[in-house]
């Protein structure tokens, strides 16, 4: 039967050196499911795999999008299954990896058929944001879809926003679009988590920080510093560099907050899939073990 193996874990775990010899052994690609190592701007503060690293195996989904295009879970969802369609052909094996909750759920699980949103609807909410401020749009939300308003983490605009962009442009509710239904799909899955001793994780994070300052992070950051309110951008990493660049943080408090910020991460990717029933937990130098644990679905 086709077997899709999903690894993934909190960052710095070593999802990528685990996949890549596990990708070589079966001979197959790797799909990548991290959300912010698809747009091709965001190398270093994203860790993404290495120049040698693709070359030794052929990824997915690194480096294929531009900053600037529109991307969400449900186009990944849909993009992921057009390449499993072609790669089961080849192999009934598949290897799909990242830590990016969302985007793994939206495979595994599949995502409510949400409609992608006009360039003027979303434009139009971005503007109604900057001159009506969050409280005003809370009150359109609890008008449009009381529902909705009753759930929704009402101090984060932009899942505000979103649930009043599909209002609008749908002219029905966001919360008729949240069926919560679990998608079949054909092909089983095998879930494997990767996680390591706090301490010993929070050591790798810490040294991997290091390691982009030393890479060039900083010149990164600094040459897409004009896009810093780009979505794509609003995560660890460059939004420390940014609040360094306007003179915010020194470098060092700008480094020692991203140290900290993903941890936090880190905890938060741990919460999440643990909730997760199916998930097998390794330690990333378990290959023989993992290498049997999947043998058991060949």
């Amino acid at each position: 039967m086709a077997t899709l193996v999903v690894i993934t874990g909190p960052t710095a775990v070593g999802k990528t050196a685990l996949c890549i010899k596990l990708a070589k052994h079966y001979g197959i690609p790797i799909i990548n499911a991290d959300s912010r190592q698809i747009y091709r701007e965001l190398r270093i503060g994203t860790a993404s795999p290495s120049d040698e690293q693709l070359r030794e195996v052929k990824h997915y989904f690194v480096g294929s999008i531009g900053i600037d295009d529109y991307y969400n879970a449900s186009l990944y969802e849909q993009d992921v299954l057009r390449v499993l369609d072609e790669q089961f052909c080849h192999s009934p094996i598949q290897l799909l990896t990242g830590g990016s909750m969302m985007y793994i759920d939206a495979v595994c699980n599949g995502i409510d058929d949400i409609p992608t949103i006009r360039d003027d609807i979303r434009n139009e909410m971005k503007r109604r944001y900057a001159e009506e401020g969050l409280e005003a749009l809370c009150a359109d939300l609890q008008r449009l879809d009381p529902e909705h308003y009753a759930v929704v983490d009402r101090k984060n605009y932009r899942r505000v926003i979103h649930a009043l962009e599909i209002c609008y442009q749908t002219g029905q509710t966001y919360t008729s679009f949240r069926k919560q239904e679990r998608k079949q799909r054909p092909f089983r899955i095998v879930r494997i988590g990767l996680n390591r001793e706090r301490d010993e994780l929070y050591q790798r994070i810490n040294s991997r920080v290091d390691q982009m300052m030393t890479e060039g992070l900083l010149d990164e950051a600094r040459s897409l510093y004009d896009k810093r309110s780009n979505n794509a951008l609003n995560t660890v990493g460059y939004k420390e560099m940014f609040a360094y660049l306007d003179g915010t943080w020194t470098l060092d408090e700008a480094i020692e907050r991203m140290k900290g910020n993903t941890r936090r991460y880190a905890r938060k990717q741990l919460t999440w899939f643990r909730r997760d029933t199916e998930m097998q937990w390794f330690h990333p130098k378990q290959q023989k073990d993992i290498l049997n644990y999947i043998s058991k679905y060949e």
